[in-house]
């Protein structure tokens, strides 16, 4: 099947759309992920899509895709700008982060199990990357186990925020504490025990929490 890069990246977004909102997106919200100036881009494209066999359109039906055919792998959209658009960012998904693999910008490409392109509005800053989370930790700050928050990459936090952090080689979402003569990685769920920083560990702030998503369970 032989199909553009915008052709496959749209193909990408309805994957994406499915998968987390149980719906592929409208025209509209394809023309503006994508940076078109109408919907009649979109609509192009989706026609093309439908003679190359890759998906169905169901007539009558405003979000009446239906995929045929298995999206492109991330691998293959890496080249895909990171900023779709003023209103969209294309983001990296990181999911368990191996010990001592860096993480951010300096992750390797082939860590990212795909791309999702969402609205920058639900951000704050804008983050660089998603990262799925593990357990309950931060539960009672509405965190839950397989969300996807999105991490702004920076070396400097404040006492207060939630931050993404490397203790050793152990990454960990955590409430940032910064006291007198200590730094405290706070749980947000009464089961689990606060992380004393020692003097002789290597920590690192590795980014800023966000924002985040919840994909459909």
């Amino acid at each position: 099947m032989n199909l553009t890069d915008t052709q496959q990246a749209i193909l990408a977004l309805i994957a994406e759309r499915i998968e987390i909102e149980g719906m592929p997106p409208s025209q509209t919200e394809i023309a503006r992920a994508l940076g078109f100036k109408g919907v009649r881009a979109a609509q192009y494209h989706l026609e093309a899509l439908e003679a190359a066999g890759a998906i169905e359109r169901l007539p009558g039906r405003a979000r009446g895709i239906r995929l045929k055919v298995a999206p492109p792998s991330p691998q293959a959209r890496l080249d895909l700008p990171a900023a779709v658009d003023d209103d969209a960012l294309r983001l990296p998904v990181l999911g368990r982060v191996a010990a001592g693999t860096p993480i951010g910008a300096d992750a390797p490409a082939d860590l990212a199990e795909r791309f999702l392109v969402l609205d920058r509005v639900l951000f704050s800053p804008a983050p660089d990357y998603l990262l799925k989370v593990e357990g309950d930790s931060m539960r009672d700050e509405g965190i839950f186990d397989g969300d996807l928050i999105g991490v702004h990459r920076t070396r400097e936090a404040r006492s207060g925020q939630i931050v993404v952090a490397r203790v050793d080689e152990e990454i960990t979402v955590k409430l940032l504490k910064i006291g007198k003569d200590r730094i405290r990685l706070l749980p947000r769920n009464p089961d689990y025990a606060p992380i004393d920083v020692l003097p002789d560990q290597d920590f690192a702030i590795e980014g800023l929490y966000c924002g985040l998503v919840r994909p459909n369970r």
